[in-house]
């Protein structure tokens, strides 16, 4: 449980860090028989930097309790 604890701890810190990522797609225009023209469009997948504050925490609480037995 310690590694995944610290996995989280890790994950959730760069998801704070950096809240998102250009990709870029090829989408076609005109498709003609030979004749084709494509255009290349930038695309942004962004996310709150709380979701990294909730996987810190989860990762936080999985080190601090995750190796006590339950009985």
């Amino acid at each position: 449980m310690k590694k995944l604890g610290i996995a989280l701890l890790v994950i959730g810190l760069i998801i704070t860090l950096f809240t998102g990522f250009n990709f870029i797609t090829r989408e076609k225009v005109v498709d003609l028989g030979s004749v084709e023209i494509s255009h290349d469009k930038n695309n942004y997948l962004n996310w709150s930097p709380m979701i990294g504050v909730v996987v810190m925490a989860v990762g936080g609480a999985t080190l601090l309790f995750g190796n006590k037995k339950l009985s």
